[in-house]
């Protein structure tokens, strides 16, 4: 008799909590809302159940289908908070810490997920984080082989804090910061970044397979993963007999990252969730594939645009530091630099953060971001901000003319004027006036070191002994540059190369 009264009990627990109006994990307590674009709630009810909906004045009711119900209210200009929310079914859930103002995405791989607390000098900045309108939200790592109903959460939306921010995105916090500190407007971050991750991994399967160039990555991950399946017997085998002998065991293979799979956990949940744009920082993963990546990287802008159904929603994304890599003198980064920075010619609103000056060597993951996070400030800033007159990128390829020994090359974006910095990348001092970072090349092709130095604040002529009619022009088109070209307001100049093969 005992037994069948747990039985019931249990039976009518888990009933009335199926009756429950559920939510998704980023729909809680402390988030942001986007302000001036539609507010979309959801979520999961029982058959035929009523769920309303009341936030800032609007109250909207639904009925759920198919276990899922939806509500868009009416998008606000108003900013600030913090405002009641109320969602009731069958349940009600009430929340009084409600902010409206502006969410951004930072995503990417290792150099996105790079937290505060491993970062440059951030001690002080970690100290003195505490603000109660800049909220974090943070995605945990997590695959899936379709699109997943909700994400897996790291970290749940909190506000910042010497408590919160340490293990947040870098980048994202300091984007974020000057934000805040520009616009005086609640800014929401949602974290969802994963190191060592391909830009296909974060890219829909349907955009994969739909575009002709692109599809092949689809068809040949089953090989790959047969190949790795394969590795991983034999070093299984391996490993227990390297232990019998008391040897160590040699290393594990890496499986490949299949197509999709990040989009569909990380990404794909919180494509309801109203945002004004994503921060962007991945490509070493893509670095050997710098062609196709001229093609996958536009692919996965345009896919998340279409998810989010917001077309040229800002997209702002970092270039890759120098890096050594195989080689300072090998160009496989630099390629990967020009892929990235032709998605800024291709797509509306995509712009572009440059990073020459803050590389390390040796680290792939150069700990000085609060540069990084504030160049991509600046762009949204003057791009979606309204700050017109802001000058937010350096230096930019224009184009190149040649005469008789010289190359004249002409810059866009050269704000005050061109100004050649007395010491380079590396803290090296400069002759006074001189351009590091150019090289010539003539009609066979070998590029050779250039003297360079500025005319005219928006050009730079370039002559090299061993080049006496240059037919091509490079600046800083190596894994690991050299450099010491910026503009006036403190931006550096962007890599490129005259030879660029379409």
């Amino acid at each position: 008799m005992k037994r069948m009264l747990i039985l019931a009990a249990s039976v009518a627990l888990a009933a009335a909590a199926h009756a429950d109006v559920k939510l998704p994990a980023i729909l809680n307590e402390g988030m942001v809302l986007q302000r001036s674009a539609p507010l979309k709630f959801w979520g999961w009810a029982d058959e035929g159940e009523q769920v309303s909906v009341e936030f800032l004045g609007q109250k909207k009711t639904t009925t759920a289908k198919n276990g899922k119900w939806e509500v868009t209210l009416k998008g606000t200009r108003t900013a600030g908070g913090p405002f009641p929310l109320s969602i009731s079914g069958k349940n009600r859930i009430e929340f009084k810490d409600i902010l409206v103002g502006e969410v951004w995405v930072c995503s990417g791989q290792s150099n996105m997920e790079l937290t505060l607390k491993t970062s440059f000098q951030s001690e002080g900045d970690i100290a003195k984080s505490a603000s109660p309108t800049v909220r974090l939200f943070m995605v945990k790592n997590t695959r899936s082989d379709s699109p997943k109903q909700d994400v897996e959460v790291q970290q749940p939306w909190s506000a910042a804090a010497p408590e919160s921010v340490p293990g947040f995105s870098a980048v994202g916090y300091y984007f974020g910061r000057m934000l805040s500190e520009k616009l005086g407007v609640p800014i929401g971050l949602i974290s969802s970044d994963w190191g060592g991750t391909p830009a296909e991994a974060w890219t829909p399967e349907e955009k994969l397979a739909s575009t002709p160039s692109l599809k092949t990555i689809v068809e040949n991950y089953p090989v790959a993963r047969a190949r790795y399946d394969e590795q991983r017997k034999k070093w299984e085998t391996d490993s227990t007999q390297a232990r019998l002998e008391g040897k160590t065991p040699p290393a594990a293979p890496r499986a490949p990252w299949r197509y999709a799979e990040l989009y569909n956990a990380m990404i794909a949940p919180i494509t309801n969730y109203g945002i004004r744009g994503a921060i962007w920082y991945q490509g070493e993963a893509n670095a050997s594939r710098a062609m196709q990546y001229r093609e996958l990287f536009p692919a996965m802008i345009e896919s998340w645009r279409s998810v989010w159904d917001k077309k040229d929603m800002p997209f702002y994304l970092v270039q890759l530091a120098p890096f050594q890599a195989s080689g300072s003198q090998k160009t496989e980064y630099a390629e990967l630099r020009e892929a990235q920075m032709l998605a800024t010619q291709k797509l509306k609103n995509v712009g572009m953060a440059v990073i020459t000056d803050v590389g390390e060597e040796k680290d792939i993951h150069p700990k000085k971001k609060q540069p990084v996070g504030e160049r991509l400030a600046l762009l949204a800033r003057r791009d979606i901000y309204r700050e017109k007159s802001l000058v937010a990128q350096g230096p930019s390829f224009k184009r190149v003319r040649f005469e008789g020994e010289k190359a004249i090359v002409s810059f866009d974006n050269t704000g005050g004027g061109l100004l050649a910095s007395p010491t380079d990348s590396l803290g090296g001092s400069i002759e006074n006036g001189k351009v590091v970072g150019f090289a010539l090349a003539g009609t066979d092709g070998v590029f050779y070191p250039a003297t360079a130095v500025i005319e005219g604040g928006d050009k730079v002529v370039a002559t090299c002994a061993q080049v006496t009619a240059p037919k091509a022009v490079r600046y800083a088109f190596i894994n690991f540059p050299i450099t010491n070209l910026w503009n006036k307001e403190g931006l550096p100049a962007g890599p490129f190369r005259s030879d660029m093969p379409k």
